[in-house]
């Protein structure tokens, strides 16, 4: 069984490779690589896999969930300079697909001691392009 919790952030980004000219950076990320940066409201999904506990009847916590959510991705995130501000991305092109990568390895851990596992991470970027991300 599947339950899973959304979440808001806007963030600010340059999509620039280092070892890309100016010209095959703007063929590579269009718009996305001007130096002045752009910004995204991101929708997160997180979803988690598990059975219902028999007393709670919940395969986690929703509350917590929400908790979890705040303190490894949406606090540390929200209205901040990607690129600047949060690593791994001041050497990592922070991509909706790096970005989701990283949100799982800050959330991954924190179901590691509980009966719930991190199935997916979903990462909206616009309304109609998202990235999923299911862990190696």
């Amino acid at each position: 069984m599947f339950i899973s919790r959304r979440a808001e952030f806007s963030a600010s980004l340059i999509c620039r490779n280092p070892r890309f000219s100016d010209a095959e950076n703007e063929r590579q990320y269009g718009a996305s690589a001007n130096p002045n940066g752009h910004g995204h409201n991101y929708l997160l999904e997180v979803t988690l896999d598990g059975e219902p506990d028999p007393v709670t009847g919940m395969i986690f916590d929703l509350k917590e969930l929400k908790d979890i959510m705040n303190r490894e991705v949406i606090d540390p995130m929200d209205h901040r300079h990607l690129n600047f501000e949060i690593p791994p991305f001041h050497e990592v092109v922070p991509t909706t697909e790096n970005l989701a990568i990283e949100i799982w390895r800050r959330l991954e851990p924190q179901f590691q001691a509980t009966p719930a596992r991190l199935h997916a991470v979903r990462l909206y970027e616009t309304d109609d392009v998202f990235v999923d991300y299911f862990g190696k």
